[in-house]
């Protein structure tokens, strides 16, 4: 009875541990189906010639600059002593003239006028009036003051923020446009 119990018993789980044995197999050897792909072009790719690399672009040493012009203006100080145009102000207390209140690129010289021994510039506005100029009066809205007056062009000069605090002098014109 022990013999007969072992063998029944025995033939099942036999039967059972060869299915799952080819199994495991089968599914082992799907595995590496999909890494043959991956292993053949691993090898291809390590029978190619390589590649060149570049070499490294040389690294020059850093060269120290010794500044040695201590009695000239500093770079790093905005205006200074010595600057050009130190002090230069536009004139808050002076009565401000009519075509002041005009910016340049809205005016326009339309022709100059000689009258007495006088040169006047002719300079309209956006609404078509006509005014008067002469040497030394202003215009514009950075305090452009006329320094010169001829057939073609008036040129003036202008007084603007430098950006640091300060005001520097800017020439400009306006030309005759025929």
């Amino acid at each position: 009875m022990s013999e007969r119990y072992q063998g029944a018993a025995g033939r099942p789980l036999a039967r059972i541990a060869v299915l799952a044995a080819v199994l495991i197999a089968a599914l082992v050897s799907g595995c590496s189906g999909r890494d043959a792909d991956l292993d053949r072009f691993i090898a291809s790719t390590k029978k190619e010639p390589g590649g060149r690399v570049e070499p490294l672009p040389e690294v020059k040493p850093y060269e120290a600059f010794a500044y040695t012009d201590q009695q000239l203006r500093s770079p790093f100080v905005p205006g200074g002593s010595g600057a050009l145009g130190a002090g230069l102000r536009p004139d808050s207390k002076r009565n401000r003239e009519f075509l002041e209140q005009f910016s340049l690129d809205t005016l326009k010289m339309v022709g100059t006028l000689n009258l007495g021994g006088n040169r006047y510039g002719l300079v309209a506005t956006k609404d078509g009036r006509v005014h008067r100029v002469i040497v030394g009066e202003h215009i514009g809205t950075n305090d452009g003051k006329i320094t010169d007056i001829t057939p073609s062009k008036i040129a003036l000069v202008e007084i603007i923020p430098d950006g640091l605090g300060g005001y520097i002098e800017r020439p400009a014109a306006l030309g005759l446009n025929e």
